[in-house]
């Protein structure tokens, strides 16, 4: 006797594994990324804290993610050419952009459409904040000056004391104007083409002070070359928990500091942000890339996309105002 159901049952199971497969294929690109190289954008020249910090999780995630991670140094509009090249690449997570908060700033002090029009929030999305590093004031040993009242109370007495940061609009620009408003300095801003070339003029004598960040300015301390006046940030860093706060020395409002953060283009499959998120957390977690973060200056961070996320949209409304209100703009 023939058993009619067995043909059924092989029937059903045919029918359920073809309904089945166009599934499987749609989720195979996620799930089988990198499939390439993975490029790393840094909207900045190499050399500096971005190129660094993009250059120490490569050199981790290239094991980890099975794929090379590349490095491309793409500088120009204070980072809005590269991020622009990486929201217009293909939203599969083989290209990403490593970058400051300078993208959140640029918009704000850059003409309107600079950079291709990029919209940080509507054409990237946040992977995670990897790193940070506080930024400070310092003096050439010449000065005189040991801390931030001292000079306080030389730029009383001499008025039109010059400044040097990395350009006009950076975020060093903006600590500038927030120490002169808040204790109603007059200072003369002195605008360099990047941080290198303004950490050359203070070493030189050219200009007496300098905002940077503490990366480039460590070296410079322990040589006794510059002398730390304070840390534009709310609190100490542990890197430098000598240096003191600029509010802790009288003149309070000065707050400012650098975090990076990883982004992919709009539209990348959630798995692939997941798993970068993953395996980024995972390297900051290793005791070599600790050490080596921290000789550059760099606090690592970490945590979720969401926390990146927040980073934006608070950073775009403070120096969206800021930017207003102090009247500053780039070149």
């Amino acid at each position: 006797m023939i058993n009619s159901k067995r043909p059924f049952a092989v029937a059903c199971a045919a029918l359920l594994a073809t309904l089945a497969w166009p599934t499987a294929v749609g989720a195979q690109p996620a799930a089988a990324w990198p499939s390439r190289a993975v490029t790393l954008v840094v909207p900045f020249p190499a050399g500096g804290g971005p190129d660094l910090l993009a250059r120490v999780l490569a050199d981790k995630l290239s094991p980890r993610l099975g794929q090379p991670v590349v490095v491309d140094n793409r500088p120009g509009a204070g980072g809005l050419l590269g991020a622009s090249a990486v929201a217009r690449s293909g939203a599969d997570g083989h290209t990403l952009l490593l970058t400051p908060n300078t993208l959140v700033v640029s918009p704000h002090v850059l003409p309107k459409g600079a950079g291709g029009g990029l919209d940080v929030q509507r054409d990237l999305v946040p992977v995670i904040a990897p790193a940070r590093t506080p930024m400070l004031l310092l003096a050439h040993p010449q000065l005189g000056v040991t801390d931030l009242r001292q000079l306080v109370a030389l730029a009383g007495r001499q008025r039109g004391l010059p400044f040097a940061t990395a350009g006009n609009g950076s975020p060093m620009h903006f600590a500038g104007e927030m120490l002169k408003q808040s204790a109603r300095l007059d200072l003369l801003h002195v605008p360099y083409r990047g941080a290198a070339p303004a950490m050359t003029a203070v070493l030189g004598g050219e200009v007496p002070l300098l905002f940077t960040g503490l990366g480039a300015a460590m070296p410079q301390i322990r040589a006794g070359k510059l002398v730390p006046l304070a840390i534009t940030e709310h609190a100490r860093s542990p890197l430098a928990p000598q240096i003191p706060t600029a509010a802790e020395q009288g003149v309070p409002g000065v707050e400012v500091n650098a975090w990076f953060g990883l982004f992919a283009p709009a539209g990348t499959p959630e798995t692939v942000v997941a798993r970068l998120n993953q395996e980024v957390n995972a390297a900051l977690q290793l005791q070599d890339v600790r050490e080596k973060l921290a000789g550059a200056g760099l606090e690592p961070r970490g945590g979720t996309s969401a926390m990146l996320a927040n980073y934006v949209k608070d950073d775009d409304a403070r120096y969206g105002r800021l930017a207003r209100e102090l009247s500053i703009r780039a070149d």
